[in-house]
């Protein structure tokens, strides 16, 4: 079998200007997976990412960790879904950027509701597919891998929102239930598949073994 690892971006830059930029935390997190790889002799035969910057700069960290340089597939299909105008399709007056508990806990409640609503073909956020095709593309990455990596590992990485998607596409889970994985993706996170040339098997999912110290549980981030 092949091994397929599924990273989640750094933290990037939640409630700033722009949010598609590694915090200084995200870049360190980022280092510190590419080091955990090195440490326990994991080396990659397929890199994928997708093409948005956080996409790129986690995976240059984890390089840098690894002492390694090579080329990567830019794969536009893992790139997140647009967070922003899936809000603004169900609350269309602009939202303030959030400052308090209260208003990161109403910003998720919007997203899970504009999500679930995106799922079911009810509301069309402004600039995206309908999400049968944006999912598609998720499938297609994992097309890709199983087609071209039989028995070799693979990292890939990209955003929550494929990332769940993925493992729902591999489970077969409800939209409820893809949405509450989503929501629940850690920083760097890794999710691991097993795969043959017909299909992915999910073997581990938002696991964070990088950081598994007492003095680096306040590196731990969602956003």
């Amino acid at each position: 079998m092949g091994t397929l690892y599924l990273v989640r971006h750094g933290q990037a830059s939640f409630g700033a200007d722009d949010y598609d930029q590694l915090s200084e935390l995200g870049q360190r997190q980022s280092v510190r997976l590419g080091e955990y790889f090195a440490y326990q002799g994991i080396q990659f035969d397929g890199l994928i990412a997708g093409t948005l910057r956080r996409h790129k700069q986690t995976l240059a960290g984890i390089l840098q960790g690894m002492d390694r340089v090579a080329e990567h597939l830019a794969w536009d299909g893992l790139n997140e879904y647009d967070s922003e105008a899936v809000i603004a399709a169900i609350h269309p007056q602009p939202l303030e950027k959030p400052t308090s508990p209260q208003m990161y806990r109403h910003h998720f409640r919007l997203l899970r509701d504009g999500l679930a609503q995106w799922m079911a073909g009810v509301v069309s956020p402004r600039g995206m597919p309908a999400y049968r095709d944006w999912s598609a593309g998720v499938a297609s990455a994992l097309d890709h891998v199983r087609a071209n990596h039989y028995g070799h590992n693979v990292l890939v990485v990209t955003s929550g929102g494929p990332i769940s998607t993925a493992v729902g596409h591999v489970l077969g889970t409800r939209p409820e239930t893809t949405i509450e994985l989503n929501l629940r993706i850690r920083n760097t996170s890794v999710t691991e598949f097993a795969f043959t040339p017909k299909r992915h098997m999910l073997v581990s999912f938002n696991c964070l073994p990088h950081l598994d110290a007492p003095d680096l549980r306040g590196w731990i981030t969602y956003a």
